[in-house]
C-alpha cells in the first residue's frame, strides 16, 4: 500500500509541474510510475509466498479467540479481562 501512496504523490507532482524528475520526458515517468511497478512485484511475492493468506488466518484466529472469550464472560465462565490459566 504504500508504494501505491507514494506513486499517487509522484503522479499528482508530476501533473502538477511542481516537481521535475528529469529533463527528458521519458525516463520522468519511468520515475513517476516506478513505484507502481514495485507495488506489482510486492503483491506478487506476498501472494506466492502465502504471506497474504497468513495475515489473512491470523486475524480470522484473532477474531474467534475474542469472539470465544466474549461468549465466556456472558455465560459467566470466566471474569471479564481475566486471562486463562494454563
Amino acid at each position: 500500500m504504500g508504494f501505491v501512496l507514494i506513486g499517487v504523490l509522484l503522479v499528482v507532482l508530476r501533473l502538477g509541474g511542481w516537481v521535475q524528475f528529469h529533463k527528458d520526458d521519458f525516463w520522468a515517468w519511468v520515475i513517476v510510475l516506478s513505484p507502481f511497478a514495485l507495488a506489482a512485484l510486492w503483491w506478487t511475492w506476498a501472494d506466492a509466498s502465502g504471506r497474504t493468506q497468513r495475515k489473512a488466518m491470523q486475524a480470522l484466529d484473532e477474531r474467534k479467540a475474542a469472539r470465544r472469550e466474549q461468549q465466556m464472560e456472558a455465560l459467566g465462565q470466566i471474569k471479564p479481562g481475566a486471562k486463562k490459566k494454563r
